[in-house]
């Protein structure tokens, strides 16, 4: 006779093996590990081995979580071409490019993620391990953008941002060697050349403007050996003092700004990873192979959370508009709060099942 928690697994188990190709084994530990982190929301591996749904005790989930990681072997290729077959929207995307670090005991943990803006949060698609502080170098960043075109090719890509973080020549040329669109954040004390015009720094393009006009410089320059066009603005930050924001782009393009603020999206993923909903910082993990398969079921549980919570908020649940006219939560986290419910709440039958419904769907 099945248990209530086999029969809530089994249609995901189903779902994820159809798509995976995995055994049926290693298919319910993957599952078991994506339902327990929506209901505990931590990545702390002993209250995940509570949060496992069946008659084991908690040492044996343990076990089974350590076994995981320890032995089985995540292809992060398969499990981007899992999430990209789960996207909301067709293709081309707009892809967002960043990195996030913390740090536990003495290890540095450090992260360069590749993810597609969606409606106010990207949701992430690839990732390397930096085996280091700091940021990304050129050719773990080529690496990682070269991944993507052999899996889904240039014809995907409809913008590329990125901030001031990831700049150079040799970058530069890739991107355009690609013809990949990009609108990448500069500082504005960069040299660069203007034809005719000789050597200049780039906020000298945008002094003279008033605070928080826009303006795109109609010629193109030249930045560490490649040619870009640039648009820029003069804002103040958060101490009072003048800033300028100053966008490279691959084409000439006066909403160069407005497409670069998609930038931000990647941000707001990396929040719900951390505190906004999967308290990713809690894992005790160091070995950066172990923490790049743990990144592969959170982006899994990832994609899950935000179809839900786009589909009720599209189909007669909409979130609550605040006075400031903002969402009183982002798309991740109303389904999350949805598949929480649903999971813990054993008179919520009907809730669950929409949620799967939401995978064996799309």
């Amino acid at each position: 006779m099945k248990t209530k928690a086999s029969i809530k697994s089994n249609e995901l188990v189903d779902i994820f093996q159809l798509r995976l190709g995995w055994n049926k084994a290693r298919v319910k530990f993957f599952v078991s590990f994506i339902i327990a982190l929506c209901k505990v929301q931590t990545l702390c591996f002993n209250n995940l081995a509570r949060g496992f749904e069946g008659k084991a005790r908690v040492e044996s989930n343990m076990r089974r979580i350590q076994r995981f990681f320890a032995n089985f072997a995540v292809d992060t290729n398969l499990i981007a071409k899992l999430i990209f077959s789960l996207l909301p929207e067709k293709p081309p995307y707009r892809l967002c490019l960043d990195h996030t670090n913390w740090k536990y005991g003495t290890a540095n943990i450090n992260i360069l993620m590749l993810s597609i803006a969606y409606q106010g949060m990207a949701i992430p698609i690839l990732w390397t391990m930096l085996p280091k502080r700091g940021n990304s170098n050129t050719r773990e960043r080529r690496e990682l953008v070269q991944r993507f075109l052999d899996l889904f090719g240039q014809e995907c890509i409809e913008a590329f941002l990125a901030d001031r973080e990831f700049i150079g020549d040799d970058w530069f040329r890739k991107l355009i060697h690609n013809h990949i669109p990009f609108y990448i954040r500069m500082r504005g004390n960069m040299w660069l050349n203007i034809p005719g015009k000789g050597h200049t720094k780039a906020f000298w393009l945008f002094n003279s403007l008033p605070l928080n006009t826009a303006s795109h410089y109609h010629k193109i320059v030249c930045i560490d050996g490649q040619w870009v066009y640039l648009t820029g603005m003069k804002v103040l930050n958060r101490e009072g003092k003048i800033e300028f924001v100053i966008v490279a782009s691959f084409n000439p393009d006066p909403f160069a700004l407005i497409k670069y603020k998609n930038r931000w999206q990647i941000e707001t993923m990396f929040k719900a990873f951390k505190s906004g909903g999967f308290n990713f910082e809690d894992t005790h993990l160091t070995d950066p192979k172990r923490i790049a398969k743990l990144i592969a079921l959170v982006c899994v549980a990832f994609i899950w959370v935000y179809l839900v919570g786009i589909s009720r908020n599209n189909n007669g649940h909409p979130i609550e508009i605040k006075k400031h006219g903002r969402r009183a939560y982002s798309l991740f986290k109303f389904g999350l709060m949805f598949i929480a419910h649903a999971l813990l709440n054993p008179l919520s039958i009907k809730d669950r099942m929409s949620s799967l419904q939401i995978l064996s769907c799309t």
